[in-house]
């Protein structure tokens, strides 16, 4: 009984990727009943931009992967918290404390790049310490601090900037108060390096930033599937009570847990404002970058290698939705980018019915084989 439970859970990597692929069909194909309901003489192109834009050109193609590359850190995070029992719902809050600590690096200290994505990271990690220590110490629901923290990071780094002179956009003659100062003309040194990357895609997204979140992932990857630690983190996921009686300190992997999820949320937020093409903007709302790393982890399955497809696939849609204005508002692009995103979400669900499928069948394959075997035996004797 034990041994076919250990065969329930083990899930292939194959069935993972199949579940996933089924999600993003469904989710395709949803979008395209929107569009045919919204808009049915201008549904066909519009759809055939969807899925086509990101690779129609090179500036396109860069474009993707400068989404892409915040994504994966994002993904990462949420997913790594995942792959450890706890879901860090807090991710955007540590995304935009992680951009804050590189922005003020950057513009108020004069600090290169790498510094500044350094402090990203140190941002990022530094509010990920909250719900890990309220949850290991308390067992206060993680979710119900995560969702406190993003609000509260929110409103102080909106306090901060507005109270660092250099930090406001001054860069723009001052006309523009609700943003942070133009980091091209604040610090050209903490732009991330492109590397002649720019020229060779012709567009000024493109940087090293995707090779960085890739190099980030693999290193996820390593921490959970090769080292004692990732194995203590995952035990502690699968069930706390068993991993203490097996004398693995659950407490401080817990916290350990949501540091590093928070360092990754962090170092995504560096990675997109350090790029140069866009600014911090003080508005009272969360950054969704943060919350888009959840679908990103769900369609993943939360491995970390997975995380990189799965987040260039969102980017990729992101940046085909805004090819079919003007046929379609972007409102309506918006909703139907969120269908195809939250229906992958139940690539968790798909996999499992997979996987439970294919037990089945290999349970009745080994039943079938020693029914034979049995009935061979009695025809020898």
């Amino acid at each position: 009984m034990g041994e076919q439970k250990r065969r329930s859970l083990r899930i292939p990597g194959g069935t993972s990727i199949l579940a996933s692929l089924i999600s993003i069909g469904v989710g395709l194909i949803v979008g395209l009943v929107l569009l045919y309901v919204l808009n049915a003489k201008a549904a066909g192109g519009a759809f055939v931009s969807l899925i086509t834009t990101g690779f129609r050109s090179s500036d396109k193609f860069a474009k993707v992967l400068y989404q892409a590359a915040p994504l994966i850190m994002t993904g990462l995070s949420v997913g790594f918290a995942f792959k450890t029992g706890l879901f860090n719902i807090g991710a955007t809050g540590q995304y935009t404390v992680g951009s804050a600590f590189a922005l003020i690096g950057a513009i108020q200290f004069q600090l290169p790049w790498y510094i500044c994505l350094l402090l990203a990271l140190i941002g990022g990690a530094f509010w990920g310490i909250f719900p890990g220590l309220f949850k290991a110490l308390f067992n206060v629901n993680e979710v119900i601090t995560s969702i406190m923290f993003n609000w509260i990071a929110m409103f102080a780094v909106n306090l901060t900037i507005n109270n660092l002179p250099m930090m406001l956009a001054k860069y723009w003659g001052g006309a523009q108060m609700d943003r942070t100062a133009n980091l091209a003309q604040a610090n050209p040194g903490a732009l991330i390096p492109r590397l002649g990357l720019d020229v060779l895609m012709k567009s000024n997204y493109m940087n090293i930033s995707i090779f960085i979140a890739i190099v980030f992932a693999i290193v996820a990857w390593i921490i959970l599937s090769k080292t004692t630690f990732g194995y203590e983190l995952k035990a502690c996921g699968y069930n706390r009570n068993a991993s203490i009686y097996a004398g693995i300190n659950a407490k401080r992997n817990i916290v350990l847990s949501m540091v590093i999820s928070g360092a990754f949320a962090g170092v995504g937020g560096g990675l997109y404002f350090l790029a140069g093409t866009g600014q911090y903007t003080l508005l009272k709302q969360l950054l969704a970058a943060g919350f888009n790393g959840i679908p990103v982890a769900l369609l993943a399955t939360s491995n970390p290698i997975g995380t990189i497809f799965s987040a260039f696939f969102v980017s990729y849609i992101q940046v085909g939705g805004d090819a079919m204005q003007p046929d379609f508002v972007k409102e309506i692009i918006d909703i139907i980018i969120s269908v195809i995103i939250y229906l992958a979400a139940f690539a968790l669900l798909t996999r499992e019915l997979l996987s439970r499928g294919k037990q089945r069948r290999e349970d009745a394959a080994l039943e079938a084989a020693t029914a034979h075997a049995t009935e061979a035996k009695d025809e020898v004797k």
